[in-house]
């Protein structure tokens, strides 16, 4: 999993009023929390947010915050984004502090290799679940879950429990759900004319 850092600023004052002077100077409020510790509220440049955030991991990624005082290199994780409806710029950030000793609870993307035989013959693939809920140590996150559908075919699925765990991982999900099929009918074999 890619580690970053981001720069933050702790807060004293909060409400919407503040919040709205924070972003009008072109800063993301937030908060950072996590077991055995008060929220902390903070801000930042959303352009660190971004860069923290790039690459495949995405929000998975493991951050460590710098300058924010008693938060200066704790480990944390984007918990929740809010965006602006309409602009989709961030507007509040949440931030999950981890332990990187304890197993957290996370939702990974689905990475689809391959183009399903049942697609070639005219089906439909039917991608249902595109991220899968995990527990695992914090080094230990995947950037995704790779699922090889090159052999799926028409009427057939992938379950949870015919995917290949990374080592440490263990997919919270019902072992029978479904994450990829592909839908249509298989063809019959044509009926012999009749005399």
């Amino acid at each position: 999993m890619q580690q970053t850092q981001m720069k933050i600023e702790t807060r004293s004052s909060t409400g919407k009023g503040i919040s709205r002077k924070l972003r009008a100077a072109g800063r993301i409020p937030g908060i950072v929390y996590g077991r055995d510790m008060e929220p902390v509220a903070v801000s930042l440049d959303p352009k660190a947010l971004s860069a923290a955030i790039a690459g495949e991991g995405g929000i998975n990624n493991l951050i460590t915050l710098q300058g924010g005082g008693d938060l200066d290199k704790v480990v944390v994780i984007v918990a929740d984004i809010q965006r602006d409806p309409i602009k989709r710029t961030p507007e509040h950030v949440d931030l999950h502090r981890v332990n990187m000793n304890e197993k957290v609870r996370i939702n990974v993307p689905v990475n689809l290799l391959g183009t399903a035989a049942g697609v070639k013959e005219g089906g439909l693939l039917d991608f249902a679940h595109h991220y899968l809920h995990i527990e695992c140590l914090p080094a230990e996150i995947p950037e995704h879950i790779t699922i090889d559908i090159n052999e799926l075919k028409i009427g057939h699925a992938i379950h949870v429990e015919e995917i290949a765990f990374p080592q440490g991982v263990k997919c919270l999900d019902s072992a029978k759900t479904q994450v990829v099929g592909v839908l249509g009918k298989v063809k019959d074999e044509e009926a012999p004319a009749a005399a």
